[in-house]
């Protein structure tokens, strides 16, 4: 839920939530020599109901995403295309974020489209309420619109999430 946990504690805990995991492959990538970015989306809180139906009334109306992208033979490829590209990923079938397949497992094996460029089940675009660009890296993203989650209740959702299998 903090999206401003240093990758060193995310591997010192050995866990994470998807963005947490996210941002190790994004700094991997750049100790690597690759550079990262990330875009900004503000996705609605609905697409997390079918994931945390008991957590329903305190999920938030919209959440910050930062969706890391990586350049690689001079273009810039989303974390969603890292295991090839999203027409031959959507014929693994659909994420449906339920059960315990998260953003981060899903996109090595099917398409996770924010763009409505495939399939209708693998198009989440439907979701986006605002696609606030790309930064630099995702610091700078969180820096310019802040975190989901005020600090108040980040505490407590990041003791109550850090419990949750991912």
């Amino acid at each position: 839920m903090n999206e401003k946990q240093p990758v060193s504690r995310t591997l010192l805990l050995e866990r994470g939530s998807c963005s947490q995991r996210l941002a190790l492959m994004e700094a991997v990538a750049r100790a690597c020599g690759i550079a990262s970015r990330v875009r900004g989306l503000l996705v609605d809180g609905r697409f997390w109901y079918t994931r945390f139906p008991r957590l329903r009334p305190f999920i938030p109306h919209q959440v910050m995403l930062a969706w890391p992208e990586f350049q690689l033979d001079s273009r810039w490829v989303s974390v969603s295309e890292l295991y090839g590209d999203l027409d031959t990923l959507q014929k693994a079938g659909r994420f449906a974020n339920d059960g315990g397949e998260t953003l981060f497992d899903a996109v090595a094996r099917t398409a996770v489209d924010w763009d409505g460029l495939t399939c209708s089940s693998c198009d989440l675009s439907g979701y986006v309420l605002a696609d606030l660009g790309y930064f630099s890296c995702r610091d700078v993203l969180f820096r310019t619109h802040g975190q989901t989650l005020c600090l108040p209740v980040r505490i407590p959702a990041d003791i109550i999430m850090s419990r949750w299998a991912a």
